[in-house]
C-alpha cells in the first residue's frame, strides 16, 4: 500500500489519498491521471490493468486500487 500511495502522490502531490473515498464521483482525477496511474503501476507491481479493469469503481480510492492490483496479481 505504501508503493501505491507513493506513485499516487508523485502524480498528483495536492491529493490527500488516505481521505478522499471518491477520487473518480467528484472529479478529482481525470482521464489523463488514470493513464499516468496505471502505467506507473503496471510497471511497479507487474501486473496488466486492462481496459475491462478501467471502471470508476477502481479507481476511486486508494484502497480501490489496492485491491485491483492484489486482484490481478493473484491471477
Amino acid at each position: 500500500m505504501e508503493e501505491l500511495k507513493a506513485i499516487l502522490s508523485e502524480i498528483r502531490p495536492d491529493i490527500d489519498f488516505d481521505e478522499e473515498k471518491h477520487l473518480i464521483d467528484d472529479g478529482i482525477l481525470d482521464s489523463f491521471d488514470i493513464i499516468s496511474i496505471v502505467g506507473e503501476v503496471n510497471t511497479a507491481f507487474d501486473v496488466e490493468i486492462n481496459v475491462e479493469d478501467l471502471l470508476p469503481e477502481n479507481f476511486n480510492s486508494m484502497q480501490a486500487m489496492y485491491d485491483l492490483i492484489c486482484k490481478l496479481q493473484d491471477e
